[in-house]
């Protein structure tokens, strides 16, 4: 997989990042790790601002607290609460309903969409083909 390029978004862009591309990076994943790291490079330049929601916070820790590492999760949650965090409120509720009513989405998927619509995000970067049917957001994968 080619790395993806920050190199077309505009400066300071505001992302909402879903789960896989965020444990991609901080795992060092073999295979996917490559492809999203010039985003997170980006961010760290300072160029981009990140932005997360909480049902992001909560699939990023499930890892490290199943393997019982408590300083990882730590770690992790200070990372992703280090960006923007996206509470998931009435607006979004029913906006991600409104999602899964016309496109299908799962309920996580939902949430996802709703809230990089409701942030004005430049973009929602994932690594999940679900979101492709979604044509009123650009999607980065």
């Amino acid at each position: 997989m080619e790395p993806l390029s920050a190199d077309d978004l505009p400066d300071q862009a505001l992302l909402l990042i879903d789960a896989a591309p965020i444990i991609y990076v901080l795992e060092a994943h073999h295979k996917f790790a490559s492809r999203f790291e010039p985003l997170f490079q980006a961010h760290a330049a300072g160029r981009l601002s990140f932005a997360v929601t909480t049902v992001t916070i909560t699939e990023v820790l499930t890892g490290p607290l199943k393997a019982g590492d408590e300083a990882l999760a730590r770690r992790y949650r200070a990372i992703l609460e280090s960006w923007r965090v996206i509470a998931l409120d009435a607006d979004i509720a029913e906006s991600a309903a409104r999602m899964r009513a016309a496109l299908g989405f799962r309920l996580a998927d939902a949430v996802q969409v709703a809230s990089a619509l409701a942030i004005n995000a430049a973009a929602l970067v994932t690594h999940d083909r679900a979101f492709s049917r979604v044509s009123s957001l650009r999607i980065i994968s």
